[in-house]
């Protein structure tokens, strides 16, 4: 029977192997390291105050059934939420470790049945063998497979050139402020959702020290806005093809609405929905200029914080126990009474520093052992605008030679470099079922 590897099983890895035992009868190995699949970076936490930043009608493992979240947390496999998960409208904002059970468990009958191999172990490295794959584990084992799907963790965040001198120091944290003393002086530097998240993570905690949360550009995640028409912009049929067009466009879109009642967030949902044609329709250079000037101002749009977090840093950002701060770090060092944080011509003195500023996709390729490997031997290549690894529409990794290979699959954010828009749930899940569906089909023809 034909094997398909899934390496890694996270989120991303966990729906293409769910869908794709629920539609072929294929062999299904997923390594990954963990005790429950579905659970990976970001739904592992245990920390109930990192949320799902959108409600539970719009999470889903399947995007022909959007209240298929929302059923489960009404079933008796559900946990209870804790206290204040639901908004006065109804919307319910998860723990992201609630979604990572739910996940789990969704997949869980599927690895009894034994339609899903669970391997607990890392891919260390993977070369073609014959007419498939041989992948070295780290358990020292081996993993014949006819096709890969590469579902791996995102890297962790980039440490800035100017925090350069502190790697390795036990007060520069790039993941997780479990070992933060109450009293110790913080700077997080970024502001967007997992500043906020680290923010309400220590206001729980009882922090006592003061915090100081720093970004470039004094922006912060947008909120929800309400429940409202949609908006009549439409981005797909006439694509524009330049990113100051389309900004313009934007602009006189979302100056419309506002004169017909409605909020920019009609506008920049559009625009999500159809971020792979927008995306598409835009040269490299072009691609690279929205990236340069435009990203921060999506990002922030884009990625909304969920009501119950914006609440406890306006509170504490009220009670001057987060200070916001704005500009960039130009010098670090270990001083006699903490660390010496330079930022432009002033200087904090600090005990912790906090990256928040999200994962380095564009050092994937370099930091991933098995992404290394597959890199060195040809097989995969970095996407241009250093977005993860360069694909195609079809999912398929493009080698070195500039061959779209059918039996190597990218899952996950790792492959949003070929549409634009690959960071959250709705997309990711759509990503998965299109893996899975070419899966599926090419072993269809293979068993005829």
């Amino acid at each position: 029977m034909d094997t398909v590897a899934i390496l890694g099983g996270g989120l991303s890895g966990a729906i293409v192997a769910w869908h794709l035992a629920r539609s072929s009868a294929v062999r299904i190995v997923v390594v990954e390291p963990r005790a429950e699949l579905g659970r990976g970076l970001a739904y592992g936490t245990t920390d109930p105050d990192h949320k799902l930043n959108v409600p539970e009608d719009r999470m889903t493992l399947d995007t022909a059934d959007l209240l298929h979240f929302r059923r489960w947390l009404s079933s008796p496999e559900a946990p209870f939420l804790p206290p204040g998960s639901a908004t006065l409208r109804g919307e319910v904002f998860a723990p992201r470790g609630v979604f990572g059970q739910y996940v789990a468990q969704t997949v869980q009958p599927w690895i009894a049945s034994g339609r899903i191999t669970h391997r607990r172990t890392r891919a260390l490295a993977a070369r073609r063998e014959g007419a498939g794959w041989l992948v070295d584990l780290e358990d020292g084992g081996t993993l014949s497979a006819g096709r890969i799907v590469l579902a791996v963790a995102h890297p962790a965040p980039r440490v800035p050139a100017a925090l350069e001198p502190l790697r390795g120091d036990e007060g520069l944290l790039l993941d997780g402020v479990d070992t933060i003393a109450p009293d110790e002086r913080v700077l997080i530097v970024g502001s967007g959702l997992t500043g906020a998240d680290v923010v309400a993570t220590l206001a729980r905690r009882g922090q006592r020290g003061p915090v100081w949360m720093l970004s470039r550009h004094g922006r912060r995640s947008q909120p929800h806005g309400p429940r409202q028409p949609e908006t009549a912009a439409d981005y797909a049929t006439t694509p524009e093809h330049t990113a100051l067009g389309l900004l313009r466009r934007v602009r006189r879109d979302v100056a419309r609405d506002a004169q017909a009642g409605l909020t920019w967030h009609a506008v920049f949902d559009r625009l999500r929905a159809q971020g792979p044609q927008i995306w598409a329709a835009l040269p490299h250079p072009e691609r690279a200029r929205l990236l340069r000037h435009l990203r921060g101002l999506w990002d922030i749009h884009r990625f909304r914080i969920a009501p119950q977090t914006e609440a406890v840093l306006d509170r504490q950002i009220a009670a001057k126990r987060v200070t916001p701060l704005r500009g960039r770090i130009t010098g670090a060092r270990r001083g006699p009474d903490g660390i010496v944080v330079e930022i432009g011509a002033h200087h904090l003195t600090v005990d912790r520093i906090v990256l928040a500023t999200g994962p380095a996709h564009d050092r994937a390729l370099v930091e991933n052992p098995l992404l290394a490997a597959l890199a060195a031997g040809g097989a995969v290549t970095a996407d241009p605008h250093g977005l993860g690894i360069r694909t195609t529409a079809e999912c398929r990794a493009i080698a070195a030679d500039g061959r779209a290979q059918d039996d190597l699959l990218v899952a996950g954010p790792l492959a949003r470099g070929a549409v634009g828009e690959l960071m959250g749930v709705p997309e990711i899940t759509a990503w998965a079922e299109r893996i899975a569906r070419a899966l599926a089909l090419r072993g269809a023809t293979r068993a005829a």
